[in-house]
């Protein structure tokens, strides 16, 4: 099995005030982080950083100081994330059967289910990471609640996102052709009638967003780097 996974950093970081996916969490970038717990994996062949436009050089730079087994391509990203992960598929060898999104904000993916959802798509074709969520959940309209979904069917959908590349190919051009805008990958293949599976996950593959993901992200990783 081979595994192309394009690696999202093209986030505007507006709720942080500065490029997420370079912090230094311990003294490693985050998006450092994100790519060791994919390089660890035999099934990756490539990894694909799709970068803001002005930062390709920084992450260059940065790649150059690590020892990354597999091949790393950066790229210039697009306006948003859907655009950014069309854009990156392009550079994707043309030999890989799955294809792989994952964030670049997200340090702490265990790569035991980053194995497990490579092995769940090759079964069912597209398989995302993902945990029941612990909240009740409301819908909600101009601050009344409408309704109460029942919690045991709700799931916190994570990163990676697998596909095969018939799959994904599919909502790519989808996408492209349309104009879309997704807010993750799996919408996007979703988008042209493909069931997406959920592969079960952990709650320390959080995505760095606020500034209270920093403060976790720092304790999570008094643990991993012991």
């Amino acid at each position: 099995m081979s595994v192309s996974v394009i690696l999202a950093c093209g986030g505007s970081s507006s709720r942080l005030g500065f490029d997420k996916q370079m912090y230094m969490i311990k003294g490693i970038p985050i998006f450092i982080r994100a790519i060791k717990n994919l390089d660890c994996i035999k099934e990756v062949d490539e990894i694909i950083i799709a970068a803001p436009k002005n930062s390709i050089d920084e992450y260059e730079k940065i790649l150059e100081k690590y020892e990354i087994k597999k091949p790393v391509k950066v790229i210039p990203g697009g306006e948003n994330r859907t655009e950014s992960v069309c854009k990156a598929y392009n550079y994707c060898n043309k030999s890989s059967r799955q294809i792989a999104v994952s964030d670049g904000a997200r340090p702490f993916t265990n790569p035991e289910f980053i194995r497990a959802c490579i092995k769940d798509t090759n079964i069912f074709g597209a398989s995302v990471l993902g945990v029941n969520v612990k909240d009740t959940i409301k819908i909600a309209d101009d601050g009344m609640i409408l309704d109460t979904p029942d919690r045991r069917k709700l799931f916190a959908v994570q990163t990676p996102q697998i596909f095969n590349r018939e799959y994904f190919v599919r909502g790519v051009q989808f996408a492209v052709d349309h104009n879309l805008e997704f807010t993750d990958d799996a919408s996007m293949v979703e988008a042209v009638g493909i069931k997406v599976h959920i592969t079960p996950s952990d709650y320390k593959n959080i995505k760095i967003t606020t500034p209270e993901d920093i403060l976790i992200a720092n304790v999570f990783a008094e643990e991993n780097d012991v």
